[in-house]
């Protein structure tokens, strides 16, 4: 057998199945143990426990698939056309969703292609050992591409590539076939840029390449399901899933390409959709709506929270105050920021000009708890 042809197939086919870029690695990241041990002592993982639970598995290939040998890295661009950052950002009567959410759950997908790719390997060789991961088990995805040769490492620890910026999805195949391994070649080109760093609305990324999650307001408005610190809700702004701050100010992002992909292009759901269509949703209406989404799995009353927050950030409107008041009670921790919500709209109120009497009248009633024909 031919190992190099066959690494040379790999990437063919991947590129057949959709994949943007292939590169074939080593399992060797040991380099990176001392890293990881510092990030998670330091508490940077906030409450995935999971992290600390797997230990420097994460940083051991072999230990996820015993006899692995090589691993192979693939990325699927996912910048959508008409992606309207701006215009999201800066209407805060509607709602910022990161932009790898606004269509279709990548997880099964890509994984679903890198079992495709690992079933056309397994057609020219006596036997295979594999197993495809996508942001589904303990492991340095972006080291193990950078050693791929997909790019490198940027400050706010996002893989960037010269052609995509950092626009794309990772994937990881392992396998127990000894193929000729891609050497990184790429030079990290930040240089002394450090605009990820200083844009981050809530001062994350602590260090090169180091992102404390307990203030990502991705890891906020996604990962973490209790209650978000009071002295971070003003800089989540009206981002109610995810983030793209760091990766909006990257010069290597301005000419990344669109993606081809139109799993990946914005649902019906989301096109200037504003916060109170979105608050409105019943529970069924958000799991029928969000099928297939990866939005999905926060769950309604997470969904609920994260919308409170960008209401209580949003100028004054006389329909938000009823609004949010008509969802107290669901949970403790969805009132804490429901009544925070309220709050910082009776103070936009209070700040608004030329507000007329009936609307005064309105948050007075609202404000006591009594019925709005009192």
């Amino acid at each position: 057998m031919n190992l190099s042809e066959l690494a040379n197939n790999i990437k063919l086919w991947g590129k057949e199945l959709g994949f943007d870029q292939v590169g074939i690695t080593d399992i060797d990241l040991k380099a990176h143990e001392s890293y990881l041990k510092n990030w998670l002592d330091k508490g940077y993982h906030g409450d995935m426990d999971w992290m600390a639970r797997h230990g420097m598995m994460r940083a051991r290939p072999e230990e996820l698939l015993p006899g692995t040998l090589r691993v192979i890295s693939a990325r699927m661009d996912y910048l959508p056309p008409e992606a309207q950052f701006a215009s999201n950002l800066k209407d805060t009567h509607s709602g910022y969703i990161s932009r790898y959410a606004l269509g279709r759950d990548y997880h099964k997908l890509v994984r679903n292609q890198l079992k495709k790719l690992a079933q056309k390997i397994e057609q020219e060789v006596d036997a295979l050992g594999y197993r495809p991961f996508v942001d589904s088990a303990p492991i340095l995805e972006r080291p193990l591409a950078e050693k791929a040769g997909l790019g490198w490492v940027g400050k706010h620890s996002l893989l960037l590539n010269k052609d995509s910026g950092s626009w794309f999805f990772l994937g990881e195949l392992l396998i127990d076939l000894a193929l000729p391994i891609d050497h990184a070649g790429v030079d990290n080109e930040c240089g002394h840029c450090v605009a990820c760093m200083t844009s981050c609305p809530t001062q994350a990324i602590v260090d090169d390449k180091v992102v404390d999650s307990r203030r990502c307001i991705s890891y906020l408005t996604i990962e973490y399901d209790g209650v978000i610190p009071e002295e971070l809700r003003q800089a989540i702004g009206n981002r109610i899933y995810g983030c793209d701050d760091c990766q909006l100010v990257c010069p290597w992002n301005r000419e990344a390409e669109v993606t081809q992909h139109t799993d990946f292009h914005r649902r019906s759901e989301f096109n200037n959709a504003d916060l109170l269509t979105l608050f409105a949703w019943t529970e069924q209406e958000f799991l029928d709506r969000m099928q297939g989404s990866a939005i999905r799995r926060i769950g309604h009353t997470q969904w609920l929270r994260n919308i409170a927050i960008a209401i209580g950030n949003a100028p004054y409107d006389d329909k938000y105050i009823p609004a949010l008041t008509a969802r107290l009670g669901i949970s403790t921790t969805l009132d804490e920021h429901l009544n925070w919500a309220i709050k910082q709209q009776q103070v936009a109120a209070a700040q608004t000009p030329n507000l007329d009497r009936k609307k005064q009248r309105l948050i007075r009633i609202v404000e006591k708890g009594l019925p709005r024909d009192a």
